[in-house]
């Protein structure tokens, strides 16, 4: 409760936090690096990767992900070379392609490799996530009113899930690279998943729309990923425009998932399962980062952070190799999956940012 008030993080000593978050990243790869096909697999011990899995491509977009978090934190000369090899490895094991059916996918894809070009400056991670960003564009159509459709092959069902992601990547493009088309297409895709998909008594954002041809909105799909993402949409188009309504969107969203989302007492934030919802607290966990980056006074932001950072590492970690389980209160049970080490390092890195002072602006 005291972490959760006051957003300290405990420190015996010097960087503590990111030694956590080194150990937690060199484990992770030990244990699901792939040498065979260059990405990571998707369970450990690799025994459990079954022949007829899904392959869950926007897991190594998350892998990348963090990758160039290791990068940032650390500056270790030996990563852009490994980050390259990686990026190199998926488009060949996604068939010589970056581009997939899910636009959601490819949108967690563009943001990544974007960052990588942000960290690296080669220009051909500008160039993948450019054309991952033509291709994004074609999801935009007339069902449910306009937004940006889930996938290929299903154009009428519109979620927040390949909605919030494409605004953040317009807009990041747009600061980027001046473009004024993508400021364009980040507020339009906003507006609509604003005006479609988010609580207007609360801030609550929403899933999607339409998935059965229903017309129904899925109320009760209550996702910790989907308030992170709209939050960081918000704070993408405050950093374009200046405009506070933004930057007050995104405090609320932050207030209402607390408020429906994590534990009353403690903070905690709650056990999503395995497979894809195994990566949604991870991805929340980084766009609460960026939002008190922008405004380091937005209650209860740092605490949460913090309160989650310290009860995962004292309740929820396997020691070795260090790993955890979808619930940051209880330590794994084998076999563990890749997306629920993403979140959890995901975690670690947010600490060890808090810990350094970098979650300010």
């Amino acid at each position: 409760m005291e972490a959760q008030r006051s957003g300290r993080l405990a420190a015996g000593q010097a960087a503590l936090w990111a030694e956590r978050a080194a150990r937690m990243h060199q484990d992770m790869f030990a244990c699901y690096m792939n040498d065979e096909t260059g990405i990571l697999d998707q369970w450990y011990p690799r025994s459990e990767n079954r022949p007829g899995d899904n392959f869950y491509y926007w897991w190594q977009a998350h892998v990348l992900d963090v990758l160039v978090d290791a990068y940032e934190r650390s500056g270790d000369p030996a990563l852009p070379e490994r980050i390259g090899r990686f990026c190199r490895s998926l488009e060949s094991y996604n068939g010589g392609t970056f581009k997939h059916n899910y636009y959601d996918d490819m949108e967690w894809t563009a943001l990544a490799l974007l960052r990588a070009y942000d960290a690296l400056g080669d220009p051909w991670y500008k160039k993948k996530s450019l054309e991952l960003w033509a291709d994004i564009q074609t999801a935009w159509n007339g069902h449910c009113g306009g937004g940006m459709a889930w996938k290929k092959d299903q154009l009428d069902y519109k979620n927040t899930p390949a909605n919030a992601p494409a605004a953040i990547l317009a807009a990041r493009l747009y600061r980027r690279f001046g473009d004024e088309a993508d400021l364009s297409w980040a507020k339009r895709i906003y507006d609509w998943n604003k005006a479609h998909l988010v609580d207007p008594e609360t801030g609550f954002v929403w899933d999607g729309l339409n998935r059965l041809g229903d017309g129904r909105i899925d109320k009760d799909w209550k996702f910790t990923y989907c308030q992170g993402v709209f939050i960081g949409a918000g704070v993408e188009l405050y950093q374009c425009t200046g405009s506070a309504q933004y930057l007050e969107d995104a405090r609320r969203t932050a207030q209402a998932c607390f408020d429906e989302l994590a534990d009353p007492d403690s903070g905690l934030l709650p056990d999503e399962g395995i497979d894809d919802t195994g990566l949604f607290k991870g991805i929340l966990i980084r766009y609460l980062l960026e939002l008190l980056r922008l405004d380091p006074e937005v209650p209860r932001v740092r605490g949460i952070i913090a309160a989650n950072a310290e009860r995962l590492w004292r309740e929820g970690m396997q020691p070795s190799p260090l790993m955890c389980g979808p619930g940051w209160d209880k330590p794994p049970r084998l076999p563990v999956q890749l997306s629920v080490q993403l979140s959890g390092l995901m975690l670690l890195e947010a600490a060890a940012a808090l810990e350094a002072g970098s979650d300010q602006p």
